[in-house]
């Protein structure tokens, strides 16, 4: 069984580990402590039933204040052993969740590959992104990527209620099974 929980000081040098594993962009771990320390509410990791940290997501608060306020997905990672099991969703669901309800958020982005058919099925299809621009030799070999949004919906007063309802569907069971 895997558990969904917030990442701790602990966990930081197994998501690194994990994106060592699983990603060709990295990370040196001050950016890590970064993200901590100033959104740990945006920090959520996978857990096996030995302890060892199988996904993570990696999200930030964009601090440009001439923009309205939002997220950033900085990297998300999942194990290839524990892929295909919604893992994925549930890390993104609970930062997304937390993006708009703590540091009310209207939209979230992120940067994809324009390879990763996977990920971009991911955020397309179950998580409802879609592309904002492409940004053309985004990573460091070169590779274009896809600038994605999420928008957080309003509901009839303006508010934003972060389709609630479609962030929160799902997290009640934070529990996945092997």
């Amino acid at each position: 069984m895997v558990c969904i929980r917030q990442a701790t000081v602990h966990d930081l040098l197994q998501m690194q580990k994990t994106n060592l594993w699983c990603l060709p962009e990295n990370y040196q771990m001050k950016y890590y402590f970064y993200h901590l320390l100033s959104w740990p509410q945006l920090l959520w990791v996978a857990e096996d039933s030995n302890g060892k940290i199988v996904g993570y997501v990696l999200a930030k608060m964009e601090e440009d204040e001439t923009q309205p306020p939002h997220g950033h997905i900085t990297s998300l990672a999942v194990l290839r052993t524990h892929r295909r099991r919604g893992i994925a969703t549930m890390l993104m669901k609970r930062s997304q969740l937390a993006m708009e309800s703590v540091f009310k958020a209207q939209y979230v982005s992120l940067h994809v590959r324009k390879s990763n058919r996977a990920a971009f099925h991911l955020y397309t299809q179950t998580l409802k992104y879609e592309i904002n621009d492409i940004e053309k030799g985004y990573y460091a070999d070169g590779e274009d990527a896809y600038d994605m949004r999420c928008v957080f919906s309003k509901n009839k007063n303006g508010a934003l209620i972060a389709g609630l309802e479609s962030i929160t569907e799902g997290i009640k069971q934070v529990e996945v099974e092997n």
